[in-house]
């Protein structure tokens, strides 16, 4: 007699979770239902759009739960209905109660991006690159009631490169924890048990919220916290500054050196490789912008019809 298949819930909500989704699919546990956050309003019309992972569910004929809360007695009840072995949760958004940790036989797994205990919390990945980290990754971890606390059962590692954003990031954490938890469930399915290994005690920082105020870019900063502060926020809140007097959304940018005393926030020069402005120390090359109502232009696209802020170097 064949042994049972894992039965395996999923729960998850961004783009982020969705390669994490098709992992569990492909691994060969069965995913007898996936929890997602309820529908939102959603693009200029605010109409009611389902989540990436609800759009991924209903395409692979999986029953799909979007409760406001797992606190109620009848959704725990209905998730354990469900007789799950195994609850996977990839940035979900909803806090599980310890009753409903207890549910699954097996607990419930996390998928985390970042290298723990560094950057618990919410924004991970734009945090990681806000601090200049020289590294982020993924961590499988065993849930537990406390906010990323857990022990980590797998991990896998990816350096931050100067030309990381808060976007490219996202993309390759995303795909790096679909393996991470493909490895974990193969080991598992295979009748391996995980070690979980305890969080360390030292190092741990919190990854919050972003918040749109934290956009609006200081040069009274260095550049090259400014040059982070672009690529952490792209694509979302997307940085804002000033040009010669004209607010503007800072798409792409990179310190260089540069050694004046002019007017923190001025425009130290200006061509088609960008447009230098002054910082507390060295100057921020911007080289892609948005005016307001406007498309992502390149500096030379912006420039053209502003001669006079056009310079030899």
């Amino acid at each position: 007699m064949s042994p049972q298949p894992l039965r395996l819930v999923f729960a998850g909500t961004p783009e982020f979770s969705v390669p994490c989704l098709e992992a569990c699919r492909a691994s060969g546990a069965e995913v007898v239902a996936v929890y997602t956050q309820p529908d939102r309003p959603a693009g200029r019309g605010r109409q009611l759009a389902p989540s990436p992972v609800k759009q991924a569910a209903l395409a692979a004929g999986i029953a799909v739960e979007q409760p406001e809360s797992l606190k109620p007695a009848e959704v725990q009840q209905r998730l354990a209905d469900y007789c799950p072995d195994l609850l996977v949760v990839v940035a979900y958004g909803l806090i599980l109660p310890r009753k409903v940790l207890a549910i699954p036989r097996l607990g419930c797994w996390n998928v985390h991006a970042s290298l723990l205990p560094r950057w618990r919390g919410a924004a991970p990945i734009q945090r990681a690159i806000l601090a200049g980290d020289a590294e982020s990754g993924v961590d499988l971890m065993q849930m537990e009631a406390g906010l990323d606390t857990g022990p980590v059962l797998l991990e896998r590692r990816t350096p931050i490169g100067r030309d990381d954003t808060g976007g490219s990031l996202h993309d390759r954490l995303s795909l790096l924890g679909a393996e991470v938890l493909a490895d974990g469930l193969r080991r598992t399915l295979a009748g391996e048990a995980l070690v979980a290994t305890p969080q360390p005690e030292a190092g741990v920082t919190y990854a919050h919220k972003l918040d749109k105020a934290e956009a609006k870019l200081d040069f009274n900063r260095p550049a090259l916290e400014l040059e982070r502060q672009v690529r952490a926020f792209d694509p979302w809140p997307v940085a804002e500054g000033e040009i010669a007097g004209e607010p503007l959304r800072i798409w792409a940018a990179h310190a260089i050196e540069a050694d004046h005393h002019a007017a923190l926030g001025s425009v130290l020069g200006a061509s088609r490789d960008g447009i230098d402005l002054a910082c507390g120390h060295g100057a921020l090359r911007v080289t892609a912008v948005q005016r307001a109502g406007g498309k992502r232009v390149g500096a030379i696209d912006y420039l053209n019809p502003r001669p006079e802020l056009r310079q030899r170097r």
